[in-house]
């Protein structure tokens, strides 16, 4: 049966090209020219350190080989540099080598084998014992090779990666290596195929529905085959509901197709608030009965319906408060174990939002597991704008990959391309239109236009259009496309860094943390969403970020600033913003902190953000008024600052409801440590337990502005993978030492494979030290 054998662990890596001398003999130009062409170097079953088919003995290079463990990203090990790329993170992006050995065993020779790569950054090469076998062009999406016909049973055999990460392919943090997960997978000759499996639940009248199931089967032995196939349906409490039984016949190393159809009455809705999960149990046998494979996806019942009047999820109403997010993590680069993708999600459903957008290619499979699971929906969005075979194959594996999931509610083809507003552009979309529908019929298929939206040649085509910033084009376009679902796939990009309330400060990389409008494309949160809830045809919006990313920086910043959580994962006041557009609890939030010391006197601009009728703000118990909002708005206060405490009441009904209090703390005397994700950590020695350390005074009062330089240590069940606090920190995020920025300093422990009890330490001079203690 099916085995699936996680591949992460025992690689070599080097980086950087490795020389490898040119023969100068026929007899090894003729036999690298066979199919075991790699005889000697890094891609060789055997990388020896001569070799007779040269000519001789001519010794190849001596350069030692780490041992390292997947996800892998090497880039971000580097030191930053304002003479490289200011986009891609100011890093020297190099290429490199991996290499395994591994054994495949006798019992195996029956069996089809492959392995399977999430991701490589960014173009990559594999070989298996020397045999070239495969290239991947892009650094998000994820490929199988199959390997069966050149393994070497009861022998070791080798995979070589060859990495080229100065492939550049977007204007972004890139990072490089084997930066997601590697699989070895073995299936009997007659299997499902990889995405094999596409179940497309159709509501029908009165509850009940069909739920049509299309299955791919591989045959890859040398005889034609007749194959059984038994489809269950599970419901979320684990029982069988209904089944399905069909068959296929299969020409020998052939792929075939079978189609079977049930129903089910009154099946629990996947919702942002239930998001019920079911699944799909597919297994193949022989005519005599004998298993052959088995196979499950997980899919969802839920209805879609887009117009030119919004959106509606299960025939309900529905505004899309969605973010935008790159996929890599400030203290580990694009390597981001399981645990964190899925913390990733919760932290923006915390803050409200409902929905993410993939920007701008396929993110991994544990981040679109996450937003099933949680309740997220997802615009899904491919790389390349390219309707060549090489961007069509990008598109079908993201589709077929993803398209069981019920999260997922449209497809997105391209983003910001100049051919958007050109005939070229609406050539290349009706290509990639029909192909994606001929993959998913069943969902939208649009494209993020920024070039003069109004006017886009694709607007014809795409099923809804959908405008990145440029906020005068969406009534032209409601009035031209009345009967089109439009949405602002990117708005905002709203700037600030997280604790800074002076003016912007371009020679220390600092731009105040109040909401503004940047110019006439990028404009504020507030006035964004006021724009959009003005208009109930929109169907909603995906904000410029969720999480700061790195690259897009100018120096010495070395991330994007747009996000409501930080590069670290540390919450902004534009978190609080959010909450209050997007969230019904009552809630408020003041900024600025009220630790100002050397500004006593001066009147502060005091920000209340708040879903609330009415908002009073008290300085040391003293009314200075109450202020009542139009929604989606804030309240203002001009405040002589001295130091005390403010604190804002908001009301509904005239009764208070939710308040928030700024105190000015005194100085920093001792450290505090708190595990932000506890609830999913398991000793695996893959998972990362997030920390944030904060600093409280004599009367434990948090210091706001607290920067003391932290050590990071611990007992030994686990180890400090990563810190991070100011993002005009230039020391790599490995450093187990870090000065705080604005009171809080991220630590990233990666947990051991031990269970016990793991002892975080916190050190800083002249402060009391601090221990975690956490529980695996």
């Amino acid at each position: 049966m099916r085995e699936q054998i996680c591949f992460d662990e025992d690689w070599l890596f080097h980086r950087g090209d490795i020389d490898v001398p040119s023969p100068t003999l026929k007899s090894a130009t003729y036999i690298s020219s066979k199919t075991e062409r790699m005889l000697s170097g890094p891609a060789a079953r055997y990388y020896r350190d001569s070799l007779d088919v040269y000519g001789g003995d001519q010794l190849l290079d001596n350069t030692p080989w780490e041992h390292v463990t997947l996800p892998h990203d090497y880039i971000i090990e580097g030191t930053p540099d304002p003479a490289k790329n200011q986009t891609l993170g100011f890093f020297k992006y190099d290429n490199a080598w991996y290499r395994k050995r591994f054994v495949v065993e006798e019992s195996d020779r029956d069996k089809r084998l492959s392995l399977y790569f999430d991701g490589v950054a960014t173009h990559a090469t594999v070989y298996v014992n020397g045999c070239q076998m495969a290239h991947n062009f892009c650094g998000y999406t994820s490929f199988e090779v199959d390997i069966t016909d050149v393994v070497r049973y009861g022998e070791d055999n080798t995979v070589a990666v060859y990495v080229q990460s100065d492939s550049h392919e977007g204007w972004w943090y890139q990072g490089g290596g084997l930066y997601r997960h590697v699989w070895l997978k073995k299936t009997a000759l007659l299997s499902v195929d990889t995405y094999g499996v596409w179940v497309n639940p159709k509501a029908l009248d009165d509850g009940q529905w069909c739920v049509p199931v299309e299955t791919t089967i591989r045959n890859d032995s040398f005889e034609p085959a007749e194959i059984n196939i038994t489809h269950e349906v599970i419901d979320p409490n684990g029982s069988c509901i209904c089944t399905a039984d069909t068959a296929v016949s299969v020409n020998r190393k052939h792929l075939g197709k079978a189609q079977a159809e049930m129903q089910v009455a009154n099946p629990l809705l996947w919702h942002m608030n239930h998001p019920h999960l079911y699944t799909l149990r597919t297994t193949l046998r022989s005519p005599q009965g004998d298993p052959l494979d088995e196979y499950s996806v997980s899919f969802g019942f839920r209805t879609l319906e887009f117009n030119g009047e919004g959106f509606w999820l299960n025939g309900e109403k529905t505004v899309i408060k969605g973010v935008c997010c790159h996929q890599d993590y400030g203290l580990t680069g694009k390597a981001v174990p399981d645990n964190i993708h899925r913390y990733r999600m919760r932290l923006m459903k915390d803050m409200g939002a409902n929905a993410l957008r993939t920007a701008h290619y396929p993110h991994a499979e544990e981040t679109m597991e996450a937003c099933d699971r949680l309740g997220l929906m997802v615009m899904n969005e491919t790389r390349w704008f390219e309707s060549t075979p090489e961007g069509l194959a990008q598109l079908e594996m993201l589709m077929k990959r993803d398209r069981n999931r019920p999260s997922v509610i449209m497809w997105s083809v391209g983003n910001e391309e100049p051919f958007h507003e050109t005939d070229e552009g609406r050539r290349i979309v009706q290509t990639m239109y029909a192909y994606a529908k001929r993959l998913d019929d069943s969902r939208p298929v649009m494209t993020a236009i920024s070039n003069n939206p109004a006017m886009a040649t694709v607007n014809d085509i795409s099923d809804i259009i959908g405008v990145n910033y440029n906020l005068p084009a969406y009534d032209t376009l409601h009035e031209k496309y009345p009967t089109k679902t439009i949405i602002s796939s990117e708005c905002c990009a709203t700037g600030t860094t997280r604790g800074w309330y002076l003016p912007e400060d371009e020679y220390r990389g600092r731009l105040d943390c109040y909401d503004r409008d940047v110019n006439q494309s990028f404009m504020g949160r507030e006035r964004t969403w006021k724009y959009f809830m003005a208009r109930p045809w929109l169907a909603g919006a995906f904000q410029w970020a969720g999480i700061e990313h790195r690259g897009e920086a100018a120096w010495p910043r070395l991330c994007s600033v747009s996000g409501a959580y930080d590069l670290y994962l540390i919450r902004k006041d534009a978190f609080w913003q959010n909450r209050s557009h997007w969230t019904d609890q009552p809630m408020v939030h003041i900024l600025p902190h009220w630790n100002l010391s050397g500004r006593e006197g001066e009147m502060i601009r005091a920000c209340v953000y708040h879903n609330c009728e009415e908002v009073e703000l008290l300085q040391d118990g003293k009314s200075l008024g109450r202020k009542k909002n139009e929604p989606y708005g804030h309240v203002e206060f001009q405040v002589a600052y001295h130091p005390g405490e403010v604190k804002a009441v908001g009301y509904r009904d005239g009764q208070p409801v939710c308040e928030d209090l700024k105190v000015t703390s005194g100085q920093a005397r001792e450290l505090r440590l708190e595990l932000m994700n506890g609830d999913d950590l398991s000793p695996n020695g893959c998972d990362l337990a997030v920390v944030h350390c904060t600093c409280v005074d004599e009367a434990g009062q948090l210091v706001p502005d607290a920067s003391p330089f932290i050590s990071f240590t611990t007992n030994g069940l686990g180890s400090v993978a990563g810190t991070g606090s100011d993002h005009t920190d230039h020391i790599p995020p490995q450093c187990p030492d870090r000065r705080m920025w604005a009171g809080v300093c991220a630590c990233a422990i990666r947990v051991g494979s031990k269970p016990g009890q793991l002892r975080v330490y916190a050190h800083a001079e002249g402060l009391k030290p601090a221990t975690l203690e956490i529980d695996l």
